[in-house]
């Protein structure tokens, strides 16, 4: 049975555990974007800087910032979890992508995972989640998130009616020397 955001919810423990990942499953009350072609969108989460997870009417999953950025993040509800499990540090890895340049997204991944201080929360929680919830790893993650914000076609708009820009930054892993170091 595919994971859906209710069989989720459900497991208070797994919740937990993913919020220790930066993940919320309580939406906001207010809708501050609205998707093209969406008439409600379901919002079934938010993180820690102020940033919205919706599931599209495709099932895909689209990440909305604050800071003005969306895009379809993964392809499916499994596939998001999946993403968080792996690389909780998901939205630096499209920061430090060079504009969307999936090798620096690589080495994006590689340098982030390398200056984690916490590897062991990091490691029990990815451990528990996919304990319980039965969840197999991603065979790319970092590909696939790739492959979901390249071919994101959703078109997100603040409350102004202004559009929201990709979610690749121009940023590489050698414009951060603690970055650049953890690479070398």
């Amino acid at each position: 049975m595919p994971l859906t955001p209710e069989l989720l919810t459900a497991q208070g423990e797994v919740v937990a555990w993913l919020g220790s990942l930066d993940v919320s499953f309580a939406p906001d009350e207010e809708p501050w974007f609205t998707i093209d072609g969406v008439e409600s969108p379901l919002q079934i989460g938010s993180d820690g800087s102020g940033g919205a997870f919706v599931l599209l009417p495709s099932q895909h999953v689209l990440y909305v910032s604050s800071e003005g950025r969306a895009g379809v993040i993964a392809d499916s509800f499994e596939a998001f979890i999946q993403l968080i499990v792996a690389h909780p540090y998901w939205l630096d890895i499209l920061k430090f992508s060079a504009g969307g340049d999936l090798q620096e997204m690589r080495r994006a991944a590689d340098a982030l995972e390398a200056t984690r201080d916490d590897e062991d929360d990091i490691n029990e929680a990815r451990e528990e989640i996919r304990m319980r919830l039965d969840l197999p790893e991603a065979d790319d993650p970092v590909g696939a998130l790739y492959e979901a914000v390249a071919a994101s076609d959703a078109i997100v708009r603040a409350t102004d009616g202004s559009p929201f820009t990709t979610l690749f930054n121009r940023f590489s892993i050698d414009n951060n020397p603690m970055l650049r170091n953890a690479a070398a």
